[in-house]
């Protein structure tokens, strides 16, 4: 189950006694990003996974000074972040198109 921040949390909000609680909140959720950011950010981070893959299975294939697990964990992360990254487009499209068939 994941947690949607609605707003960001400040120390005034909180109150003097819960103030150690509010310093624990991860930092994605004290900084509010725009949708287009954070799709940006992810599509960074998935071609990111996607080209040390390449370079380590390459680097496999050339030299054996790289283990296969170390190949085949990185293969598999680059695979479930595309994975993740087309269920999310096909959620956002499928958003979209609810959207345009809507009457006003």
């Amino acid at each position: 189950m994941s947690v949607v921040a609605l707003s960001p949390i400040s120390l005034e909000a909180v109150g003097a006694g819960d103030a150690a609680t509010a310093m624990r909140v991860p930092q994605a959720i004290a900084t509010p990003q725009g949708f287009s950011s954070l799709l940006t950010g992810g599509i960074s981070d998935v071609e990111a996974k996607v080209a040390e893959a390449n370079k380590l299975s390459q680097a496999f294939v050339l030299d054996d000074s790289i283990p296969v697990h170390q190949v085949t964990y990185a293969l598999e992360q680059a695979r479930m972040s595309l994975e993740l990254m087309l269920q999310v487009r096909s959620r956002v499209i499928e958003g979209y198109q609810q959207l345009m068939t809507m009457q006003l």
